[in-house]
C-alpha cells in the first residue's frame, strides 16, 4: 500500500514525512517492507508490542536460533524502548512463537532453505521455517514490521509466505585495493542482513596488497600487505560472525593476473624473475603466474589447502579476469610451452590454467567460481561464471549449461541512481534462455570496488543503494515500482544505520572537517545536491593511486542522495498543473530560495579551506539553479519571460551538468524541465 507523498524542508534538506507511520493509533498497514516478500495479505487489527509481550521456540532450538531471537529482540528494545523479554520458552502459546523445523545445512550452500511464513493477529505472531536461516529472515521482516502506533508500537496484522527468487544474492567488498578494517566488514554483514543478502563476497587479493595471512607461505603478507591483513583468526571470526546472520562467505583470491602483491614475496610464481614490489597505480596490470610451471601449481594447491581450513563455504572464486598475457608473450620458454600444446593465443593458455586450478579447487572440496573471462569451450561446466562485461556473458554461459552470477550492472562505483540498479535484472523477460537455462542463473551480486572508498566512505558507496539491488535478488520479478521503492528506501536507510553503519553520519562529518567548524547548516545544504561522479571520470581526471588522500568533497558526498528522486517528483508533480499546484510551487520555491541563501554562506566558507575552495566555481553555479529555479516558477505561474531567458538558462544548466571538481549536482534534469515548460 502506498502513501501520498508529501514534501517538507527540514535543516536545508528534503525530509519525506509521509514515508513513515503517523504516531497516531494506524487503521491501516504502511508497508515499508524492504524486500517486498513474496505474498503478502494484510489482516485486520494490530499486536500492540509491550513488556508483557513473551517469546516461544516452540519445536526446535539451538544456539544459532537462541542468538538469532536475542539479536532480534535486542534490536526491537532499541527501536521502540521497550525492554526486552529476556526468557525465551518452549511454549507455542508465547505471545511470539517461532517454530523451525530443523538447524539447516551445516554448511549453508546455495540449496539451503530461507523460506518462512508470517502471521500476525492482535492476538499473537506465529513464525514458521523449515530452517534457522528461514527462521532468520522471518525475523529481519517481523523487524520492519514494527511501527508507531498510539502512544506506543504495533505490529500491523498481516500474513506473508515469503521465500527468495534468487539463490545467490551478494555483496563484494574489496579490502585488496584498500584494506578495510575487520569492524567494518562486521558492520556492512550486519546490514546485509538487514536486507536478507546471503553470500558476502570477499576480495582479499589485488597487485595492491595481499590480506589474508599464509603460516605455509608468510611472505604473502610479509612483504605484499604494507602490514593491512586478516590474520586467519580474524578471518574465521568473520566467517562465524556472518553465519550467525545466515551469511555465506566466498573467499576471492584472483589468479592468474592482479597478482602483483604475491610475486613481492614470491617472484618465482611469475614467468619474469622481477623484482617486484607493491603496485600503487590501478589499471590492468600486464605482470601474471606462470601457468606452465609445475612449482605455480604446488604452490596453489597448498595454498588453497591451507584456506580451505579457515573458509568452509562450498564455493571458491579464483579471479581470472583482466590477464592480457604480455609477460608470457615475451618469455620463450612460455611461447614454446605454448607451441607444444598448440595454444593458438594466450586465452587458450589462460583455459590451461583455470582448468588447472579447478581441478585443485575439486581436490579441496570447493567448486570454483570465475569472472566471465575464463568462460571458454574447453571449460567444464562445474566452473560458475561470474559476469562483469555484460548479461551476454551470463545467458552465453547458461546457454552452455554453466551457472552463472551477474555483476556487471550493480557495479557500485559508477555511482548510477538507486533506480538504474533496482531496475536491472538477472532474468529479464526476453533474455532468450528456457526455464532449464534460467534456472543455471542463480543471482546476482553488488560489487564495491575499492579503488576510491576507505573505512570512512565506503559504507556510503554502498549503503542505501545496495537495498535496492536486495530487493531485485529476492522479490518477485513484477516488483518494479520506482516511486514506492524510493519511498520505502528511505525508511530502510535508517533501519540499516541503526545496526551500526555510517552511510549517513559520516557525511556531516566530513563535511565539519573539510569546514572545521560545527557549523555546517548551509554546506549541507550545497551538499545535499551534488554527488560523486562516476569511478571513470574520478580515475581520469585525479591519476588517483592507492596513495591518493580521500579528504575532498567528492568523497564526503552520498551517491543518488534523496534530492535526486524527490526535487524530480516535486517538479513532475507541479507540472502536471502549473499554475494549480500551489503546494508544490511552495515547496519549490522555499528549496530555491534556500540554495540562493546558503550560496553565499558556503562561499565564506571556502575562503578558510583550501579543500573546499576547490569547489567554488560549484557553488556560484548553486546559486544559479536557485535563481533559475525561481525564475522557472514565476514564468509558469504566469509572468511572461523574457526573450533569451529559457536559451540562456538551459546553456547554464549545461554547464552545471557537466562534471566538474569531481562532483555532479544532481538536479540538473528537474530543472531542465522546469525551463523546456516555460512557454
Amino acid at each position: 500500500m502506498k502513501r501520498p507523498i508529501a514534501f517538507a524542508l527540514l535543516g536545508g534538506a528534503l525530509f519525506m514525512p509521509g514515508f513513515l507511520p503517523s504516531l497516531t493509533a494506524q487503521s491501516t498497514f504502511v508497508n515499508t517492507l524492504m524486500p517486498e516478500p513474496a505474498h503478502l495479505a494484510v489482516g485486520s487489527g494490530a499486536l500492540t508490542w509491550n513488556t508483557s509481550v513473551t517469546v516461544g521456540l516452540s519445536h526446535f532450538r539451538n544456539q544459532r536460533l537462541e542468538d538469532a531471537v536475542n539479536r532480534t529482540l535486542q534490536q526491537i528494545e532499541r527501536k521502540t524502548g521497550i525492554p526486552r523479554q529476556r526468557a525465551i520458552t518452549t511454549s507455542d502459546a508465547s505471545t511470539l512463537s517461532i517454530d523451525v523445523d530443523g538447524a539447516g545445512e551445516e554448511i549453508q550452500s546455495i540449496d539451503e532453505d530461507e523460506s518462512y511464513t508470517l502471521n500476525v493477529s492482535a492476538a499473537g505472531i506465529k513464525l514458521h521455517a523449515a530452517t534457522v536461516v528461514g527462521a532468520m529472515r522471518g525475523m529481519t521482516t517481523l523487524l520492519q514490521l514494527i511501527q508507531p502506533g498510539g502512544n506506543g508500537f504495533i505490529i500491523p496484522a498481516v500474513q506473508i509466505e515469503d521465500s527468495p527468487r534468487f539463490r545467490w544474492r551478494g555483496l563484494m567488498i574489496d579490502a585488496g585495493r584498500h584494506f578495510e578494517p575487520v569492524e567494518v566488514i562486521k558492520r556492512n554483514l550486519d546490514a546485509m542482513a538487514a536486507v536478507k543478502l546471503n553470500v558476502f563476497h570477499w576480495h582479499l587479493t589485488e597487485d595492491q596488497g595481499f590480506r589474508i595471512e599464509s603460516k605455509l607461505y608468510p611472505k604473502l603478507t610479509g612483504e605484499g600487505s604494507d602490514g593491512l591483513y586478516y590474520t586467519q583468526d580474524e578471518a574465521r571470526e568473520i566467517v562465524a560472525y556472518a553465519r550467525a546472520r545466515g551469511i555465506r562467505v566466498v573467499p576471492e583470491f584472483d589468479m592468474p593476473g592482479h597478482t602483483r602483491s604475491w610475486l613481492v614475496g614470491y617472484p618465482d610464481l611469475s614467468s619474469d624473475p622481477g623484482p617486484y614490489t607493491i603496485r600503487r597505480e590501478f589499471g590492468v596490470e600486464q605482470v601474471a603466474m606462470d601457468p606452465t610451471k609445475e612449482s605455480t601449481y604446488q604452490f596453489i594447491d597448498a595454498f588453497l589447502g591451507e584456506m580451505a581450513t579457515i573458509f568452509p563455504d562450498p564455493y571458491l572464486h579464483l579471479g581470472g579476469d583482466e590477464t592480457p598475457g604480455t609477460q608470457w608473450k615475451n618469455n620463450p620458454r612460455v611461447v614454446a610451452f605454448m607451441q607444444d600444446h598448440n595454444f593458438k593465443n594466450t586465452e587458450e593458455l589462460q583455459t590451461y590454467f583455470s582448468q588447472r586450478v579447478l581441478q585443485l579447487a575439486k581436490k579441496h572440496g570447493k567448486h570454483m567460481v570465475g569472472w566471465d573471462e575464463i568462460l571458454n569451450p574447453a571449460l567444464p561446466t562445474d566452473a560458475i561464471i561470474h559476469s562483469w562485461r555484460g548479461a551476454k556473458s551470463l545467458y552465453d554461459a547458461a546457454q552452455r549449461g554453466y551457472q552463472g552470477i551477474l555483476s556487471q550492472p550493480y557495479y557500485l562505483d559508477h555511482m548510477k541512481s538507486t533506480e538504474e540498479y533496482y531496475l536491472a535484472d538477472p532474468l529479464p523477460p526476453g533474455s532468450g534462455l528456457s526455464a532449464e537455462q534460467s534456472r543455471l542463473v542463480l543471482g546476482g551480486e553488488a560489487c564495491m570496488w575499492g579503488e576510491h572508498v576507505n573505512e570512512l566512505s565506503i559504507d556510503s558507496r554502498i549503503w542505501p543503494r545496495t537495498a535496492a539491488v536486495a530487493e531485485r535478488l529476492w522479490s518477485p520479478e513484477n516488483v518494479r515500482d520506482v516511486d514506492d521503492m524510493y519511498r520505502r528506501l528511505w525508511v530502510e536507510s535508517l533501519r540499516i544505520e541503526a545496526v551500526g553503519t555510517q552511510h549517513l553520519t559520516r557525511e556531516g562529518a566530513a563535511l565539519r572537517e573539510l569546514a572545521g567548524t560545527e557549523n555546517i547548516d548551509a554546506l549541507r545544504t550545497f551538499s545535499s545536491i551534488l554527488q560523486p561522479v562516476p569511478f571513470g571520470e574520478r580515475y581520469r581526471e585525479q591519476h588517483t593511486s592507492q596513495l591518493t588522500p580521500m579528504d575532498n568533497l567528492v568523497d564526503a558526498v552520498r551517491p543518488d542522495p534523496p534530492s535526486r528522486h524527490e526535487v524530480a517528483l516535486l517538479v513532475r508533480d507541479l507540472l502536471k498543473a502549473p499554475k494549480a499546484n500551489n503546494a508544490a510551487r511552495a515547496q519549490l520555491n522555499t528549496m530555491f530560495q534556500r540554495w540562493i541563501a546558503a550560496a553565499p554562506k558556503v562561499e565564506a566558507q571556502m575562503d578558510h579551506s583550501p579543500l573546499l575552495a576547490v569547489a567554488r566555481p560549484r557553488a556560484v553555479q548553486f546559486a544559479q539553479l536557485g535563481q533559475i529555479g525561481q525564475q522557472a516558477l514565476e514564468y509558469l505561474g504566469g509572468k511572461k519571460a523574457p526573450a533569451a531567458w529559457k536559451k540562456s538558462s538551459l546553456a547554464k544548466l549545461d554547464t552545471a551538468g557537466k562534471p566538474q571538481v569531481l562532483v555532479l549536482f544532481t538536479v540538473i534534469d528537474p530543472l531542465r524541465d522546469l525551463v523546456n515548460a516555460v512557454k
